[in-house]
Order: C-alpha cells, then sequence, then structure tokens
C-alpha cells in the first residue's frame, strides 16, 4: 500500500512557501533567515528563535536572522563553538536538542538566563558534513517543554534550509574570489608583456656604454611613457574584491569584537559627534577585524588603542599595540594586504607595521 505523506509536513511545506512568496526582489539575505526563524515558530510552538551563521569575514558567529526577539537585543550575542555543548551535540548528532536543566553548562554562562530562557532548543544548521550555524529557539520563557517528534524533523528540516542558502552564499563568494584570482593573473600577464618587457630594453639601451643621440634619448623617453600609460591602463581596474557590507556600524562591530576578543585590553578612542560614511563601513570593518585578530593571534599586548576620526577631511581608524615584537613573527597579513589594495581604489591607504620597540600599528585613512 502506498505511504501517505502526513497532512502536517503538506501545512508545513505551505506556510514556508507562503512566507517566501511573501518576500519581494529587494529582501536581502537577513530577511530569508528571518523567514526561515518565523517558519520554526509558526510550525511548531516556538515563540521566539534566532539565526546564528559564522562569518568568515569577521571570524565571528553572528545573528543572522530572529523572530520574536529584539532584534538589538540578539545583536549583542556572540560565542564560540567551544563554549556551547549544545550546539555541539545538536551539529555533531545532526538533530534537535532541547536542554532546560543546567543552561549555564550548555550554552556560555552569561546567557543561561538570556531574555528569561528557561528550556532552549538548538536546531543544528549543516550541509554536506559542514557546520555552518545553529537556531536557537524557545518558547519565551515559562516553565520547561519537549518537543514532539513531528516539531522535531519540522524544525530539522528549516535547519537544513538555512544551510543550503548558506551554502550557495558561500558558493557564490567562493566563484567570486576564483574569479578574482583569474583577474590578478591577467593583471600580471599584462604587466609582463606590456609593460616589464618595454622598460626591460630601454634598460638596456641606459646601460650600454654606447653613447646616445638626441634621436634614441627621444626613442626612450617615448617608449617610457607608452610604459607609463600601459602601467596606468592596467592599474585602473578594480584590484580587489570589495568587502561585504555586514548589516552593522563600525561602533557596533567594535563593541562586538571587544566582547569577542575579551582577552585584549583594549581602549577605545572615538572622536565626538564624527560618523563613519556609510559607503567606507565594509571596508573600516574589515581592517578593524584583522587588526584585532592578528594582535590576538600574534601577539599578548597589555595594551590596545583603537582611535575613530577624522584629520585633514580625511577618515582616520588607528590600532595600536604593544606587541610588536610577536607580531614581527607573524604571518602574511594577507587580510590587511587586500583591504590595502580595496582602500588604493578609493583613493586610501592602509599602513601596518612597527612604529617603535615594541609598538605596533594598523591604519586606514581615506579622503572624505
Amino acid at each position: 500500500m502506498p505511504r501517505e505523506a502526513p497532512a502536517p509536513r503538506m501545512d508545513a511545506l505551505d506556510v514556508f512557501v507562503e512566507l517566501l512568496s511573501g518576500m519581494d526582489d529587494e529582501a536581502s539575505g537577513s530577511d530569508f533567515y528571518d523567514r526561515i526563524c518565523e517558519a520554526v515558530c509558526r510550525l511548531t510552538s516556538m515563540e521566539r528563535a534566532g539565526l546564528m551563521l559564522y562569518d568568515d569575514a569577521r571570524k565571528l558567529v553572528v545573528p543572522v536572522g530572529s523572530h520574536g526577539v529584539d532584534a538589538a537585543l540578539l545583536a549583542t550575542v556572540h560565542g564560540t563553538l567551544e563554549e556551547t555543548p549544545v550546539a555541539q551535540r545538536a551539529l555533531a548528532e545532526d538533530r534537535v536538542v532541547e536542554v532546560s536543566e543546567g543552561l549555564e553548562d550548555e550554552i556560555p554562562a552569561r546567557y543561561a538566563r538570556f531574555a528569561g530562557v528557561t528550556t532552549l532548543t538548538c536546531i543544528p544548521v549543516a550541509a554536506g558534513g559542514r557546520w555552518l550555524g545553529v537556531i536557537f529557539a524557545d518558547r519565551g520563557g515559562g516553565s520547561s517543554f519537549e518537543l514532539t517528534d513531528q516539531e522535531r524533523y519540522v524544525a530539522w528540516t528549516l535547519g537544513k534550509l538555512a544551510a543550503l542558502a548558506a551554502s550557495a552564499r558561500i558558493a557564490t563568494n567562493q566563484q567570486g574570489r576564483a574569479r578574482l584570482l583569474t583577474e590578478r593573473i591577467e593583471l600580471a600577464r599584462e604587466i609582463h608583456e606590456r609593460v616589464l618587457q618595454r622598460l626591460f630594453g630601454i634598460s638596456l639601451v641606459l646601460g650600454s656604454e654606447h653613447k646616445l643621440g638626441d634621436e634614441e634619448r627621444r626613442r626612450c623617453a617615448e617608449e617610457m611613457q607608452v610604459a607609463l600609460a600601459d602601467l596606468r591602463s592596467a592599474l585602473a581596474r578594480p584590484l580587489a574584491h570589495e568587502a561585504r557590507p555586514t548589516d552593522a556600524r563600525l561602533y557596533d562591530e567594535l563593541d562586538r569584537l571587544g566582547r569577542h576578543y575579551q582577552d585584549l585590553p583594549l581602549e577605545t578612542a572615538w572622536e565626538e559627534g564624527f560618523e563613519v560614511p556609510e559607503e567606507l563601513e565594509p571596508l573600516a570593518q574589515s581592517v578593524l577585524a584583522e587588526a584585532l585578530r592578528n594582535a590576538h593571534k600574534h601577539a599578548r599586548p597589555s595594551r590596545v588603542e583603537v582611535r575613530v576620526g577624522s584629520r585633514d577631511d580625511t577618515f582616520l581608524l588607528e590600532v595600536r599595540n604593544d606587541g610588536g615584537d610577536a607580531h614581527s613573527r607573524g604571518g602574511t597579513r594577507m587580510g590587511l594586504r587586500l583591504a590595502a589594495v580595496e582602500a588604493l581604489q578609493r583613493g586610501g591607504v592602509v599602513e601596518f607595521g612597527p612604529t617603535g620597540p615594541g609598538e605596533w600599528r594598523v591604519r586606514l585613512m581615506v579622503p572624505l
């Protein structure tokens, strides 16, 4: 006898199609994740839900969608997989997990009574063996509860849908990076063929012992001008993928990173009344994240100073610390090098390196 699909699952599909069909063409990724959280609440007995994903650009687990909870409140949440055992179990076992007892042992203790939570549901967001994040949901506080098998199935399915969307976004970003690498290879080839070979010929002529006549000097000058024109033409193309918008402001990101790197002695000096131009937000946040990540990874500073403001109609972001010696033994600073290329396209500059005994500085300057 053919197996008949349970009606509740058809209802779940209908509800989710309804939610997605209500999105317009201008909807952002956060709108999509909000709809998933809404579906979790509409299709189960949950009343509040928040979706957390790992953001490779910022190397942080960040909230990307929510329903039934103040988004500004959720934005203050941060943590790691290591300090969240319930998330580890949900992802490792690929199942929905509920916890009521000993919440302080299952999630970071600072959130054990977050927003009146008593019982917490953790839904894995994973696909193809890749752990991407989790959805936390509850019934708005109150007494403990237990999900039905049907609710677990629906929640698990929605977690897979969120993983599919996140995976598609990751694949798109990887394709963009591959395309960027191809463009850089083409740029290097063009500079070699059109510029370096011409300059090499000029150097041979100028380095010879043969005395140059007026015509030969004029020819060398013309070749030099052509080489410079070719170089300017090659460098006029975009050289770096622009930092992705984060739907956050620099002061929010500074606050989040300060909580994330709790062992960094962070001091902030923000120019009174200064607002970072919206078009510079992604670049500024990228540089700040790289600077603090490098300080945390490569040094053990006793002081980290972040300064934000303006100087002579120029936006200034500066991060200083006293772990310079350890920094000098660090990695390639590829993130900062890529940010420096993007800053050049905006007429700005990223500087990083030692500024004195034991001092290390990262500075972003862009004309306003």
